[in-house]
Formats: structure tokens, sequence, C-alpha cells
């Protein structure tokens, strides 16, 4: 096939994947020292940067925005240029996205532990460091959105329209949450009170999850399976209506955060019954995902990087079934509050979004040093490693969290509490340290994968990869 001589503009990308790897140990490494100190409080040190409550808000940020973020940035990049047959629009923008997001990063990483916070959850950056993820942010959709209009290809892929609703639900989510008065310059009040701050602060926090973790991700699903299967997608037409029943679905889930709070009981009904919706569009599109594999199921044998994004894709259908189940009141009256909440939550976030993107980054980073994967046995003892650590540490959480609702509620004859806290805290100890082993095992696979994937481009020359020249008319 002819090609032009202009190429894709890789370089970006090449740097989001490289940070991808980098801040996913960072912030898993500070995930498992946050359990250790669940289970052996010592390992504070008695040092107020090192406590639970300072390093928990570190570890979600470097988790979620750090590690995802870096991994939504490089494969939407890489996306919209191969689907558009274009090279990235945006000039210095594109740069300065990499270097914007970065500096957030690196801001977050000393705020953080030095007890700076808003307190909101996944939203506890200051204000200084909330305008330039404004800044950033409004760059990345000029960007994608630019890339997008100038597109070669009439055609608009299924994988943009995720990566597009991720982009503007989020910059939506955060300039609404993060309305702030600032009192000086690493301090500020939120501009709502009481139980409005509440329930604007779980819009913003499930719908976080609901298009940062959720849709960004599917936008990955939708490229990266069909293509490492070297199968179409298997259902187009469900991919469509996958995207506009989530998109339209998710954004009223946010007040099951909220059940038997001071929000009003008809919110509440509200968030429940949208929360249940949700399963339709959520198990359609993993369906989708997994089915795509239909008449090649003999290639998750030989090939660990397809299983990885396949089990992804099994523990999104599974997570997007129990999160539902648990915004029904009843169950919700047992699960709140709960360890339950913290399994369900890292079956998602381990399962899910980890797993696809550590599949996604397998895919890209040979790619984009053009050179082979140094070794699949590798991503084998990295995809058991892993998987075992998940399953470790999701069941763990369970067993403890149930356990937790049913001593809090057991009751005597006379009416008083059967169990103390303190025993109830008491009786978790063995699950904090069956979920240290489950996390640890976890990051020593995605260190398996770091040393797998140096290998793999050490010496490598990047070469731009050519866009394929426009198909004569006819």
């Amino acid at each position: 096939m002819q090609t032009s001589a202009e190429t894709y503009n890789d370089t970006v990308v090449r740097q989001f994947a490289i940070m991808t790897i980098v801040w996913g140990i960072v912030g898993m490494t500070v995930g498992v020292l946050i359990a250790a100190q669940l289970a052996w409080p010592v390992l504070n040190f008695d040092v107020p940067w090192l406590t639970f409550g300072r390093l928990r808000p570190l570890h979600t940020n470097a988790v979620i925005f750090a590690f995802g973020g870096s991994a939504l940035f490089a494969s939407s990049y890489y996306v919209v240029q191969r689907t558009c047959h274009v090279r990235l629009f945006g000039g210095p923008l594109i740069a300065f996205t990499f270097w914007g997001w970065q500096s957030v990063i690196v801001l977050a990483a000393i705020t953080l532990p030095l007890g700076i916070t808003t307190s909101k959850e996944y939203a506890e950056l200051e204000w200084p460091i909330d305008i330039l993820i404004t800044v950033v942010w409004v760059s990345y959709a000029v960007v994608f959105f630019g890339t997008l209009v100038k597109r070669r290809i009439a055609h608009i892929y299924v994988a943009n329209w995720f990566f597009g609703a991720f982009i503007i639900a989020v910059a939506m989510l955060h300039l609404v949450n993060s309305a702030a008065v600032p009192v000086s310059f690493w301090k500020s009040y939120s501009a709502y009170a009481g139980v409005q701050d509440a329930m604007v602060q779980w819009w913003y926090g499930h719908n976080a999850v609901g298009f940062f973790l959720t849709a960004g991700f599917l936008g990955m699903m939708y490229y990266f399976i069909p293509k490492q299967a070297g199968r179409p997608v298997y259902s187009y037409r469900l991919s469509v209506v996958h995207f506009w029943a989530l998109v339209f679905t998710y954004i009223w889930a946010g007040p099951h955060h909220l059940h038997y709070t001071a929000l009003p009981d008809w919110a509440q009904s509200l968030g429940m019954v949208f929360s249940l919706i949700l399963l339709a569009p959520s198990w359609g599109g993993m369906i989708n995902g997994i089915m795509t594999l239909s008449g090649a199921w003999e290639k998750l044998r030989t090939d660990p990087v397809l299983r990885l994004l396949i089990v992804s894709v099994s523990f999104y259908g599974m997570s997007t079934f129990e999160g539902p189940m648990m915004a029904i009141k009843t169950v919700n009256a047992l699960s709140h509050y709960t360890d339950w909440t913290i399994g369900h939550v890292h079956s998602g976030a381990l399962g899910w979004v980890a797993l696809i993107s550590l599949g996604t980054m397998y895919y890209l980073i040979p790619r984009l040093f053009n050179r082979e994967l140094y070794s699949l046995k590798l991503v084998e003892v990295h995809f058991w490693t892993s998987t075992i650590g998940i399953v470790l540490y999701i069941t763990a959480m369970w067993v403890s969290g149930i356990m937790q609702g049913l001593m809090w509620r057991a009751a005597n004859a006379d009416g008083t509490l059967t169990y103390s806290f303190v025993e109830s805290v008491q009786a978790m100890h063995p699950f904090y340290i069956i979920r240290f082993a489950g996390g640890s095992l976890f990051l020593l696979g995605v260190l398996v994968m770091a040393y797998n994937l140096v290998k793999t481009i050490a010496g490598a020359q990047a070469a731009e990869a050519p866009i394929p020249a426009p198909a004569p008319a006819h």
C-alpha cells in the first residue's frame, strides 16, 4: 500500500505510555504500603506525612489520574490518529498536555502528604492545581476533537465516541464539583454547603468512576481487543446502543453513595433505580467485548496479552453486576461503610481498569518502539501473579465487609449491641493481611511487566508510523 510522507505523532503516545507504567508502580506501591499500615499500624513510623490519612488520597490520585490518566491519554491519542488517518491536531498544545498532566501529578504528590486537601474524595487537590487541571483538560479536548474534525475517514469509530464522552463529562464534573472560595493560596472552601455539597460530590465521585474509569477504558476495549484478537467487534450496533444507554444512565447513579443519610429519600431512590438500569448497558458492553472472540477462542490459550484484555472485561462485568446490587437499599444497609465497598471498588480498579490498561500497554509499547515483545512467558507470569492477587484482595474484602456489617447490626435481646466497634476491627485483622498479600502480588506482576518492557525497548530506535495515503477517488 502506498503511504504519504506524513507520519502519525507517536512521540506524545510514547511519553504517556512509559509514564503509565512508572505511575502505576508508584501508585500501587503506595497502595501496598497503606494496606500494610491497616494490618500493622506501626508502619506509619509516627511520621505525619506517612500516615494512612495522608497517603490514601495520594494512592487514589496516583492510580486513577496518574496511572489511569496517562493510559487514557496514550490510548486516545493513538486510536484517534489511526481511526481518522490524520496526524494529531494542536501543535504545541500536544506537548503541553503531557507536561501539564505530569505537573499536576507531581503537585499532587507534594501537597497531599503535607495535608493540603479539600477533603473531597477523588477531588482532594486544592484550587491552584484545579485551575491547572482545567487548562490541561481544555487543551486535551482541543487536540482530540480537533483531530476528529480534520479526519480523512468519514465514519467516527465507536472508540472515539467513548473517548469524546469521557473528555466532555470529566470537564463538566471537574468544573462543577471543584467550585470553591479560596481563602489563601493553598486553602479553599467548597461553594456548596451541607447535603448539597455531599450530593454534588457524589454526582462527581460516581461519574468519575462512570466516565474517567469506565467510558475512557471502554474506548480502549473497543479498539484494542479487536486488534489483538484479529477479529471485528462482535456487534457494531450493540456498541452504539451501549454508548448511548451508558451515557444517559450513568450520570444519575451518584446518590446511591448517600443511602441512609440526610439526602432526601426520593433522591436516594432515584440513584438506586438508575443504578439498577445501568446493569443492562454495562453487560451489553461486556458481552460485546468478550464475544468479539467468537471464532477465535483458541487464541486465549496462546496469547496471554489477549487473555489479560478479556479477563479485564470479565471483571468489568462482575463489578457492574455488584455495583447495582449494592445500590439496592436493603443490600446497602449491610454493605455501607464496610470493606465490601473496598472489595467492589478494587474488583473494578484492579480487575477492569488496571488489567485493560496494562494489556493495552503490552499492545502499544512494542509497536511504538518497532520491536517484538521481549518475552511472552513473562506476560504469562504477570497474568497469573496479578489475577491471583486480585482474587485474594477482593475475596478478603468481601468476607471482611459482610462480617463487619453483620457485627455492627448484631443486637442482644435487650436491644444493646452484641459487639463493640473495636471487636469488629479486631476480627478484620486476618483479612487485612490477605488484602496486603493480594495487593503485593498485583504489584509484583506489574514489576515483571516493567522488566519485560524495559528489555523490549532497550536500544530501540523509535520510528514514526506513516499515515496511509488516501484511497483514490472512484
